[in-house]
C-alpha cells in the first residue's frame, strides 16, 4: 500500500470492495457464516463475493474455496465469521493474499479480560504489519447502503426500507443499540449510507470512520453513538475539518453521571466531572450533542432542507391555541425566542386570517384552518417573510389532504422557496393524521416535515446552535486557531507529585505575565516588619508551605495587618497554627504582600483531564464556586472566542458587567488571564496536574491573582520537571 495514501483512503476497501471473501461461510441457515452471505446476496452487493468453507463445494451458487489463499481473484475485504479462535491464522492467511481490509464479528478479546486482551494484541500486530485495515472485533459489522456492502449478520438492517436520499452516516460504540437507531431511522424516513459498529476499536477506531466520513462526497451528515473518545484531540481536530466542511457531527453521548471523584488538590480537580468535560469540548468544536436516537434522526431531517436558520427568533402557526402555547412554552425551554411581532407584520396578518383568529406569535388560525378553510395555512406566510426580525417558522398542523398537484401546496412551496427562513410543518403524532399527502413533495423542495413525538423543535434548537458555531468557524481569522503567546520555559524544581508552595506557584505565574500581587517571603518577625513597611500597609501575611494548600483551614492568613505591632502579632501566630495544623509541613516562611482593595472575586483553573488533557475553568469566587458550582469548562488551547464564551457561559456573568450601581468588571483582563492560563496549562502539559488562581481580583481596570496553587503531575519525570 502505498506510503502517500491518506489514512481515512485505506479504509476505502472497507466501504466499498470489489471482492469479498467470507471467512466461516456455511450451509446451515442459522450460521453467521450463512447468515452474512445472504445478506450481501440479498442487499444486491455488485462486486463478487468468496465463501470460504473447506467442507462445501457451493453455498446459494457461489463456488466455495477451502481457504483465502485458494481464492483466484484479488480479495478487497474479508469478512470474518469465524471464533475468536480462528481469527489470527485467518488473519495470517489474508495477509499472504494481500487482503486490504477485514471486520471480525468475535467476541472474546479485551471485552473478556487479560487474555482475551493478549490475543486481540496480537491480532491487531499482525493487522498493522501487513496495513490491513480492520472494524471490531465484537461488533456487527459495516453497512453501506449505496453499493448492497450489507457487512453484518443482523438480519434487522434488511429488514426497513431504504430511501432515495442516503447521505447520514452513522457509527456507534454499541452494536445492538446502533441497530435500533439504524431502524427506527429507516422507519421515520430516513437512510443511513453507512452503518458502523466500531466494536472494541482494535485497529479502526471511532474518530477514524468519522474521518472517512468527513472525506466522503456521499455524506451530507455525521452521526453516531459515542460512550468514550479513544483519541480526543484527533476528534478535535476532526470537528474543525467537518465545520469547514459545513457537515455536521452529531453525536449521543452517553454516561452523563460523573466517572466518579478523585482526590483533587483544587476546585476545579473536583469539580471537573467528566461529563462537565465533554459538554465543554463539544460546544467549542461545534459538535452537536444529542440525548437519543430521535434527535439524531429530526436533526439529520432538518440539515437536509440544505438551508441554515439564521438566528434563534421564532414563530409558530397553529389551528389550535392550546397547542400553540404548548409549543411556545418548548421553544422558549430549548433556547428559541418566540418573539412578539412587529404592528406592521400583524396588521398585514390580520388582513388574510379569520377576526376570531389571533395575529400574534403563536399565531392562532383557529379550527377553520383545519376543518373548512385550509388556505389559511398560506395567508400569514407572505408577511412573515417580509418581517426580517423572524428567522424560523414552525406550522404545528398542515392541510393532510393537499398532495403534490394541489395549487395551494405549490404556492406555499414558492413562498417558503423565495426566502431564507426556515420553515418546517410539524404533526400531532395520531395514527392515520401524522402525514400530508405532500409530504414527499414539501421535503424534495427543502421543508421538512416531522411528526411531533420526534420533537423537532429540539432538533430545530441544535440546529440553530450548529449554524452559530458555523458561522462563528467561518468568521475566524486562521490566526484565532492557535495560541497567540510564544513559548516560555518554567525552569523551576518541581519534584513529581507535589504541591508548590504559593510563592512557588506565583513565581509561574509572572513568568505568564499573570498579574500578581506584591509579595515578599520572610523567614524572620524582623524581615516580616521591614517588607510590611517596604510594601506599605495594609498588608496580608499568610503561611507559604506546599503542604498547606487551604491556609484559612490552618488559620494560618491574616488579613488587613495595619502596623508593625500587627505584624509581630500575625507572623507569630501563623507559625504557630500552621505547626500546629500540620506539625510535619515544610514551611518556607510567611508571605507578606500588599493587601488588595475589594473587587470581583472570580476563579481561574485548570485541570488534566484523562481523556483531553488540559482544560481550563472559570467562575466566579466564593459562594458560587463552591456551593452552586456556576462554571464553565474549555479544553485548552483556548481560542479568543473560547474565552467570551466561558465568560458568558455563567449564570453570575450579571454581576461582571456591573450590576447593582457597581462599575463594570474589566472583562477583556479575564480574557487574557484565560489564554495565558490556557498556553501554561499546555505547554506545561506533562508536569501540571492542576492549577487555581482563587481568587483573581477583577477590578474596573486590571485583574491580580491574590492566590495561586499549582499540584505537580505524578508523572513528571525528574528530568522534565526540572527542565520544565
Amino acid at each position: 500500500m502505498s506510503n502517500e495514501m491518506k489514512s481515512y483512503e485505506t479504509l476505502e476497501p472497507l466501504f466499498n470492495p470489489k471482492s469479498i471473501a467470507v471467512l466461516g461461510a456455511s450451509t446451515n441457515k442459522y450460521k453467521i457464516g450463512y447468515i452474512q452471505l445472504k445478506a450481501l446476496l440479498d442487499g444486491g452487493f455488485a462486486g463478487t463475493i468468496y465463501p470460504i468453507n473447506p467442507k462445501a463445494t457451493e453455498i446459494e451458487g457461489l463456488t466455495c474455496y477451502p481457504s483465502v489463499t485458494a481464492v483466484p481473484g484479488e480479495v478487497d475485504l474479508a469478512i470474518f465469521a469465524v471464533s475468536a479462535e480462528q481469527v489470527k491464522d485467518s488473519l495470517e492467511q489474508c495477509a499472504k493474499k494481500n487482503v486490504k481490509a477485514g471486520i471480525v464479528f468475535a467476541s472474546g478479546f479485551s471485552e473478556v479480560g487479560e487474555d482475551g486482551e493478549k490475543l486481540q494484541q496480537e491480532i491487531a500486530d499482525v493487522a498493522k504489519k501487513n496495513g490491513i485495515r480492520l472494524i471490531g472485533p465484537n461488533c456487527v459489522g459495516l453497512v453501506n447502503t449505496t453499493n448492497g456492502m450489507i457487512g453484518t449478520f443482523s438480519p434487522a438492517i434488511l429488514a426497513v426500507p431504504l430511501h432515495e436520499e442516503k447521505s447520514v452516516g452513522y457509527a456507534s460504540q454499541s452494536g445492538a443499540f446502533g441497530i435500533l437507531t439504524y431502524m427506527a431511522a429507516a422507519q421515520k424516513g430516513l437512510s443511513f449510507n453507512y452503518f458502523v459498529s466500531v466494536g472494541n476499536e482494535m485497529e479502526t477506531e471511532f474518530s477514524d470512520v468519522v474521518e472517512y466520513m468527513i472525506h466522503d462526497p456521499k455524506t451530507k451528515v455525521i452521526t453516531g453513538y459515542l460512550e468514550g473518545a479513544k483519541d480526543a484531540k484527533k476528534l478535535r481536530r476532526l470537528a474543525k475539518e467537518a465545520l469547514d466542511k459545513k457537515k455536521p457531527i452529531v453525536l449521543m453521548k452517553t454516561g452523563r453521571s460523573s466517572a466518579g471523584s478523585r482526590a483533587a488538590a483544587s476546585h476545579t480537580g473536583s469539580l471537573a466531572g467528566s461529563d462537565t468535560i465533554y459538554d465543554a469540548f463539544f460546544k467549542q468544536s461545534g459538535i452537536v450533542r444529542v440525548d437519543d436516537y430521535d434527535d439524531i434522526i429530526t436533526f439529520s431531517k432538518l440539515f437536509l432542507s440544505n438551508k441554515l436558520p439564521k438566528g434563534k427568533n421564532t414563530v409558530l402557526i397553529t389551528s389550535s391555541g392550546g397547542r400553540g402555547i404548548n409549543e411556545s412554552d418548548r421553544c422558549e425551554a430549548l433556547g428559541l425566542n418566540i418573539i412578539p411581532l412587529s404592528d406592521e407584520t400583524k396588521t398585514e396578518i390580520k388582513k388574510h386570517i379569520p377576526s376570531f383568529g389571533s395575529a400574534s406569535n403563536p399565531i392562532d388560525l383557529t379550527a377553520a384552518a383545519s376543518v373548512t378553510n385550509p388556505e389559511l395555512y398560506i395567508a400569514p406566510m407572505r408577511a412573515l417573510m417580509a418581517d426580517p426580525d423572524v428567522h424560523n417558522i414552525i406550522l404545528t398542523e398542515f392541510p393532510l389532504q393537499w398532495d403534490a398537484n394541489n395549487p395551494y401546496l405549490q404556492e406555499f412551496i414558492d413562498i417558503c422557496k423565495s426566502s431564507d427562513k426556515f420553515v418546517f410543518i410539524t404533526t400531532f403524532p395520531l395514527e392515520g393524521m401524522s402525514v400530508p399527502l405532500g409530504q414527499a413533495e414539501l421535503e424534495k423542495n427543502g421543508i421538512p416535515v416531522i411528526p411531533g413525538d420526534l420533537n423537532p423543535i429540539k432538533g430545530l434548537s441544535k440546529l440553530v446552535q450548529y449554524s452559530e458555531s458555523y458561522r462563528k468557524h467561518q468568521q475566524r481569522t486562521p490566526q484565532e486557531h492557535t495560541e497567540q503567546t510564544p513559548k516560555k520555559d518554567i525552569r523551576i524544581s518541581l519534584q513529581p507529585g507535589t504541591t508548590l508552595s504559593e510563592s512557588q506557584a506565583t513565581d509561574i505565574l509572572e513568568r505568564y505575565e499573570i498579574p500578581t500581587t506584591k509579595r515578599t517571603i520572610a523567614t524572620t518577625v524582623e524581615e516580616a516588619v521591614e517588607f510590611a513597611n517596604t510594601i506599605g500597609y495594609p498588608v496580608v501575611l499568610k503561611i507559604d508551605s506546599p503542604d498547606i494548600p487551604h491556609k484559612t483551614e490552618a488559620n494560618a492568613i491574616y488579613l488587613n495587618v495595619k502596623n508593625e505591632r500587627d505584624v509581630i502579632d500575625a507572623y507569630t501566630a501563623i507559625v504557630q497554627n500552621a505547626k500546629a495544623y500540620k506539625p510535619d509541613a515544610r514551611i518556607t516562611g510567611v508571605s507578606v504582600q500588599e493587601m488588595l482593595p475589594e473587587g470581583t472575586e472570580v476563579i481561574i483553573g485548570a485541570t488534566k483531564d484523562p481523556v483531553f488533557g488540559p482544560v481550563v475553568m472559570f467562575g466566579l469566587g466564593g459562594i458560587f464556586v463552591e456551593v452552586f458550582k456556576d462554571i464553565s469548562f474549555r479544553v485548552a488551547p483556548l481560542t479568543r472566542e473560547d474565552a467570551i464564551e466561558m465568560i458568558e457561559e455563567i449564570k453570575g456573568n450579571a454581576l461582571l458587567k456591573g450590576a447593582r450601581g457597581k462599575a463594570p468588571a474589566d472583562i477583556e483582563a479575564i480574557i487574557e488571564v484565560l489564554l495565558k492560563v490556557s498556553s501554561l496549562v499546555k505547554e506545561n502539559e506533562d508536569v501540571i496536574e492542576e492549577l487555581d488562581i482563587n481568587p483573581l481580583l477583577v477590578y474596573e481596570d486590571g485583574v491580580k491573582a491574590a492566590d495561586a496553587m499549582i499540584a505537580v503531575s505524578h508523572e513528571a519525570t525528574e528530568e522534565i520537571a526540572v527542565r520544565g
